[in-house]
């Protein structure tokens, strides 16, 4: 691998650094981690009916989050926005209302090819 591919790798990577460089944003993924809020997908509730005491747990809005952090609800739309843009956080629809849940399949890998390459330009050094 060239410096390029590094740039491309550690630029990739960026937005998943700034997320998680904040403390409020790490208990935003603890609380949809430990409710169990995360997008899985072999989780297909499609053809489950409406009926929300059999349906799995698709989400968890702002209020939800604001409740269980004590953090403003502008503090905690902010912070799911960057979030998102980091690919942790997906948002799913419904009406009017907005349930996050975390998505860590994407970044994981990203995060794990930079590492990789950090590991094989460790091991030409050696």
């Amino acid at each position: 691998m060239h410096a390029e591919d590094f740039n491309e790798l550690f630029q990739n990577c960026m937005p998943i650094f700034i997320a998680l460089g904040d403390e409020v944003r790490l208990t935003i993924i603890k609380v949809l981690a430990n409710a169990g809020i995360y997008d899985d997908p072999g989780n297909d509730v499609s053809n489950i009916k409406d009926d929300l005491s059999i349906r799995p747990r698709q989400g968890m809005n702002v209020k939800e989050i604001t409740e269980m952090t004590r953090l403003s609800r502008p503090a905690i739309s902010h912070h799911l926005k960057i979030l998102k843009t980091a690919g942790l956080v997906n948002v799913r629809q419904e009406g009017t209302a907005n349930y996050y849940y975390l998505t860590i399949g994407d970044s994981t890998k990203k995060l794990c090819s930079l590492g990789l390459y950090l590991q094989e330009l460790m091991n030409q050094v050696t």
